[in-house]
């Protein structure tokens, strides 16, 4: 049965740091082959943000994109969810360091959401719920990540596959037209080391012990692989049905980009033709929590999504998480 929640997508936006990076640098930067980069990653380029650039700057600088693709004031957003897999620092919340650069009245509240890779999903969900309260009219929803902070290039495996940047989505209640008929979220705690930054909260730090590496990220792609594998199709399965449709009534599919092997595995494993799926993991990279809303927007802006359409967001997450949603335009 279907838990439709009335939310219209006002407008989306994007933001990239200003460093292009090409597979071809990068083969130069690791003392590889000509070519192995590009191999090996799948990826022909990528974007690092720069020292002097931020995360908060950066989720700004996409959230004034949707607003001026919408022509919206930058005071009619009346709460502010960071999406963020990392957080630009332990506290305080990465929302208020974006509202503090994005033009935003001083006193419009924000707070993080959390949930690594689903993180933007996550935080669409609880905007559906507080707009359908009647508690707030509009909502901007901003993912920013700068994964290329927390690469270890001693790790081929996991440094090869991440790209920056941002997006944002400003949402709505709407008429009731249009909506979320499914979301489901499964974390299997099994999977809690398979991904992860050790350092930066309270588990490891200077009083208790730190070493320099903890403050990188680390992963074990066969170890996410199998146990993500091994779920994948139940919760498919489960967020259609929660939908009420099948796989063929879904317009555009929009995954979380998380590598060439994993976008191939999504085509294979749906059965779908490729163009069905959005996929810019060869010009962006994994980009961590801003993956699926910067894909989002490249489904609006190329129109592989527009009102009427139906669309499922799907992808999986450090936790372990896998989840998605089903949305109708």
């Amino acid at each position: 049965m279907s838990l439709f929640l009335p939310l219209t997508i006002l407008a989306t936006g994007k933001a990239l740091p200003s460093r292009c990076v090409l597979s071809s640098e990068l083969d130069l930067q690791l003392g590889k082959p000509r070519g192995h980069v590009q191999k090996r990653s799948g990826m022909v380029q990528r974007y690092y943000a720069r020292d002097d650039e931020c995360q908060s700057d950066l989720a700004a600088r996409a959230l004034q994109d949707a607003l001026a693709r919408a022509d919206l004031r930058p005071g009619s957003i009346d709460l502010l969810l960071s999406a963020s897999g990392v957080q630009e620092q332990a506290l305080p919340a990465t929302a208020s360091r974006i509202l503090d650069v994005a033009g935003l009245p001083d006193g419009t509240p924000g707070f993080d959401i959390a949930a690594s890779c689903l993180s933007f999903l996550a935080a669409l969900h609880v905007a559906a719920s507080l707009l359908n309260t009647g508690s707030y009219k509009r909502i901007a929803v901003v993912a920013s990540d700068l994964a290329s902070r927390g690469i270890d290039w001693g790790c081929a495996e996991a440094s090869l596959i991440f790209g920056d940047g941002a997006a944002a989505a400003i949402v709505e209640r709407g008429d009731g037209a249009s909506g979320i008929e499914s979301y489901l979220l499964h974390t299997y705690p099994a999977g809690k080391a398979l991904c992860e930054i050790r350092a930066g909260g309270t588990r490891r730090n200077p009083r208790v012990g730190v070493e320099p590496s903890d403050f990188l990220f680390r992963m074990d792609g066969k170890g996410v692989f199998k146990m993500a594998a091994g779920v994948i199709d139940e919760v498919l399965e489960r967020l259609l049905a929660q939908a009420g449709v099948g796989l063929d009534a879904i317009q555009t599919i929009v995954p979380h980009q998380a590598s060439h092997l994993g976008m191939r595995h999504m085509v294979q494993r749906l059965k779908v033709a490729p163009g069905k799926i959005i996929d810019i993991y060869a010009t962006h990279g994994n980009q961590v929590a801003a993956s699926i809303p910067t894909a989002l927007h490249e489904a609006f802006v190329t129109g592989r999504a527009g009102p009427g359409s139906r669309i499922m967001m799907f992808g999986t997450a450090a936790g372990l998480s896998v989840g998605g949603m089903v949305v109708r335009l």
